[in-house]
């Protein structure tokens, strides 16, 4: 595992539905992250080849991350699901992770679209929070999607939860996460305000970013 907090699960004070279950849940994290592996490759392939035809990258970057043991028990917990390996897999659908930072509005519907065209990946959902936004400003495209890894075996579909982003939305998105978990903030409601205006200047900036572009493209 790329992670340390993984090996935790394994000593005496780790959480006890893990360690009486730790091969099963290791050998699931591993295919989680087997998943993410396959999921930036097919992004990458997509990355290059889109490159080499349109003389531009669509994709800026790629982070990807596996949901730590803990988070996933308190989500588990959280919507009273059965503490339970089977459970995990079942109906969890984010502990693989892959976040896509793209240039412009319009390359992450092309790079979705992309992507979820592939006939070896199964869309599950979609939520477009680029065109109805939440409603404290966040905007992001997110698909859950399975992909298949190859083990030694067998051939297994796992799920992965891929946001698509412009890099005007990733950083508000990243300054709202850590305020979100910041404690004693004085005037969260003022902050919150001020939070969402920002998150309007930077659809603005995005639309006239793509405005641009466009007029360059037609020259």
């Amino acid at each position: 595992m790329r992670d340390d907090d993984f090996k935790d699960i394994l000593l005496p004070n780790g959480p006890e539905i893990l360690r009486k279950n730790a091969e099963p849940f290791l050998n699931l994290m591993m295919r989680y992250e087997c998943a993410i592996m396959e999921v930036e490759t097919k992004l990458n392939v997509l990355n290059a080849e889109f490159s080499l035809n349109h003389n531009r990258n669509p994709i800026e970057s790629i982070k990807t991350r596996l949901k730590k043991p803990m988070s996933i028990i308190e989500k588990m917990k959280r919507r009273g699901f059965e503490l339970t390996v089977e459970s995990i897999e079942e109906n969890l659908f984010d502990i693989a992770g892959i976040r896509v930072i793209c240039s412009f509005v319009d390359d992450i519907y092309t790079v979705a679209n992309l992507l979820i065209n592939q006939d070896d990946i199964k869309l599950l959902r979609m939520k477009d929070y680029i065109k109805n936004p939440k409603e404290n400003g966040y905007r992001s495209l997110h698909l859950i999607i399975e992909v298949p890894i190859f083990l030694s075996n067998e051939k297994k579909y796992m799920k992965s939860e891929v946001q698509l982003r412009t890099i005007a939305m990733d950083s508000w998105a990243s300054l709202d996460h850590k305020l979100r978990y910041k404690q004693d903030l004085e005037n969260p409601e003022g902050i919150a305000g001020r939070l969402k205006e920002c998150a309007l200047l930077c659809d603005e900036l995005d639309r006239r970013m793509q405005d641009i572009r466009n007029e360059i493209e037609k020259k």
